[in-house]
């Protein structure tokens, strides 16, 4: 029940927060959107025969602004490149090791190694992550784990 109320307020602050509006008819459209979210929701769940993951929490709240900046420090850097003279790529394929022990976390690790510029994730099981990386600077920031440990804190582990 807990989680159903979070995820309500959730979803009616987003909708809130990029509609704008607080006349009645359209707070009563956002209220209707926000249960017909949480009723597929419900059901995709209850269908999906999987438990819930329990395991990403509120470390999340400090995981996305460090990601944000990441992913600005990312694109600087894919500017600088390609702006150039002489293209310093450096292609290449590495399997990141990954301490997340949710099936949530390692998905949270792997789309924030493709939502980062200049490296994507490829392949993911649960124990690695293959990702092809533009640069060797991209790939040796990876393998320094910084980004892994982050994801790892989202759990609730340090």
């Amino acid at each position: 029940m807990g989680r159903t109320l979070f995820s309500s307020l959730m979803l009616a602050l987003t909708w809130l927060a990029w509609s704008g509006h607080f006349d009645a008819r359209m707070l009563g459209f956002g209220g209707a959107s926000v249960l017909v979210v949480l009723a597929i929701t419900h059901r995709m769940e209850r269908l999906s025969g999987m438990d819930h993951d329990p395991h990403v929490g509120p470390g999340i709240l400090l995981y996305v602004p460090w990601l944000l900046w990441q992913i600005v420090k990312a694109n600087v850097g894919m500017a600088r490149i390609l702006l150039a003279p002489r293209l310093l790529l450096s292609p290449q394929l590495l399997r990141v090791p990954t301490s997340q022990r949710s099936d949530t976390g390692r998905a949270l690790y792997a789309n924030s190694i493709t939502l980062t510029p200049g490296t994507i994730s490829l392949d993911l099981n649960n124990s690695s992550i293959l990702v092809h990386a533009l640069t060797l600077e991209t790939a040796q920031a990876l393998q320094d784990g910084e980004m892994d440990r982050r994801a790892r804190r989202c759990e609730g582990r340090n």
